[in-house]
């Protein structure tokens, strides 16, 4: 009974939330349905909710030009909550009950990980927004890309190596601490690379200090990292440990260089405050760029408000240009068809960026990631470093 409810509940959130903007201008005969997955209650909300929307504008385009293939097009999205029983079931009832050709997120790397067998049985590609795990689209045991399994974004073997590559060498740091969120597959593959590299690059790791989801005191593992000496702390983890982490290490008297990744979100001003001056990201595009800011002005547009997460709101938009895309050169509204086209994807020119696929690990091919700084109660761009040209 209380999975019934659940599963009402979902479609109910899908029709409120998803479903009402996508008939602008519906040209005729059945839907092509496209699903996507979003955290859109409880932690990560923000980034979900601005996906879904960014996904929808792009929707609402697609038809009011005439649909894909003569044919409107329905997005239907589910709240998965941040969690890996909500994304299994959300999934299992995209593929099996709404029969979409395609889905688009979630934005965390475990979702994905475990909704992987799901929709590769079914033959129904999916393609996550920040899911930046290298497990997502390649067995880790075998080597293999899953078939149907992509990204948007780019991996934490990169974004590690770039954010302990821009400590050591570019900051001229000498010495780190490390803290992560040992129940966070995003997380510990993070920190995992960060370490590879730092070790790499000869710098001083003083050593790597844990706690879990859901924790919200952090000056124990605070008080023994700034004992240990270390001039600097990496955070491969999510905006709100990370906003706390900033807030306590002041209260103890300590400001380190913090560096984090893309668990960055303009939310975390709000729970640590100036402590936030000069901390360093490594992020998955430059937020300040005219494309960006552009994007924005049209998301304001649609929605009367800015897009505060415009980083997810692109990403939502992009990922469903891509699938569009896909479905127009695939002919078919197919689920392998639609894959296919997906994989061959070249020189697509989304919003942020330019997108060619990696055929061998359903990645994007060379793309850049952007450094950013806090400065001045407001984030900066400082520059971009691509794969090829730093690595």
């Amino acid at each position: 009974m209380r999975r019934g409810i659940f599963l009402a509940t979902l479609l109910i959130v899908a029709v409120m939330t998803c479903s009402g903007a996508a008939f602008a201008a519906a040209p005729s005969g059945e839907p092509i349905k496209i699903g996507y997955l979003a955290t859109l209650t409880g932690d990560g909300a923000t980034w979900g909710q601005h996906e879904r929307d960014g996904a929808l504008m792009k929707i609402k385009e697609i038809n009011a030009a005439g649909g894909l293939l003569g044919r409107p097009v329905e997005l239907i999205c589910y709240d998965v909550r941040g969690r890996q029983e909500d994304a299994i079931q959300a999934a299992r009832r995209l593929v099996h009950e709404d029969k979409v050709v395609a889905i688009g997120g979630t934005n965390y790397s475990g979702l994905n990980i475990a909704t992987q067998p799901i929709v590769s049985a079914a033959k129904v590609p999916q393609i996550g927004s920040a899911s930046t795990n290298p497990a997502v689209t390649v067995d880790p045991k075998t080597g293999q890309v899953y078939p149907y399994m992509f990204r948007i974004c780019y991996t934490d073997p990169y974004q590690g190596k770039v954010m302990a590559d821009y400590l050591f060498n570019s900051l001229k740091v000498k010495s780190a601490a490390v803290i992560t969120d040992i129940g966070s597959d995003y997380s510990e593959g993070l920190k995992e690379f960060f370490l590879a590299q730092a070790k790499v690059l000869g710098g001083d790791v003083k050593g790597v200090w844990a706690f879990r989801s859901g924790d919200v005191d952090f000056r124990a593992q605070l008080t023994e990292m700034k004992a240990s000496g270390a001039e600097a702390v990496a955070l491969p983890i999510l905006y709100k440990e990370m906003g706390l982490i900033m807030k306590q290490a002041e209260s103890l008297g300590w400001k380190p260089i913090f560096i984090g990744g893309d668990g960055y979100s303009p939310a975390i001003h709000e729970i640590a405050g100036d402590t936030l001056e000069k901390s360093y990201w490594v992020y998955s595009m430059n937020l300040l760029a005219p494309e960006l800011l552009e994007f924005n002005e049209k998301f304001k547009k649609e929605y009367g408000r800015d897009a505060f997460e415009l980083s997810n709101a692109a990403f939502g938009y992009d990922i469903t240009t891509w699938i569009a895309d896909a479905i127009t050169r695939a002919g078919k509204a197919e689920g392998p068809a639609v894959r296919d086209a997906i994989e061959d994807t070249k020189d697509l020119k989304l919003v942020h960026f330019t997108l060619t696929v990696d055929k061998p690990t359903h990645n994007p091919l060379n793309k850049p990631a952007a450094m950013m700084i806090w400065k001045d109660k407001k984030i900066n761009f400082l520059e971009m470093w691509a794969p090829q040209e730093k690595f």
